[in-house]
């Protein structure tokens, strides 16, 4: 999965990124490095969903799609 993000320079220093396609995920870093650490961590927990939550009736079927 390809994900476009923008990075933006903190004005009290280091950076911080939003993923514009899925509103609310950013994260932010001291370094680029220590950004792109901290971006992995983000998206994978805003793309994540606790299935136990969610309702399902009977026929529903839950799929995972990789992009």
């Amino acid at each position: 999965m390809k994900v476009r993000v923008i990075v933006y320079e903190a004005e009290e220093g280091g950076f911080w990124v939003e993923v514009p396609a899925t509103p609310g995920c950013m994260t932010q870093g001291e370094t680029i490095k220590n950004l792109i650490q901290n971006l992995y961590d983000a998206v994978e927990g805003c793309l994540s969903v606790d299935m136990d939550s969610i309702p399902l009736k009977q026929g529903d079927t839950v799929m995972e799609l990789a992009v």
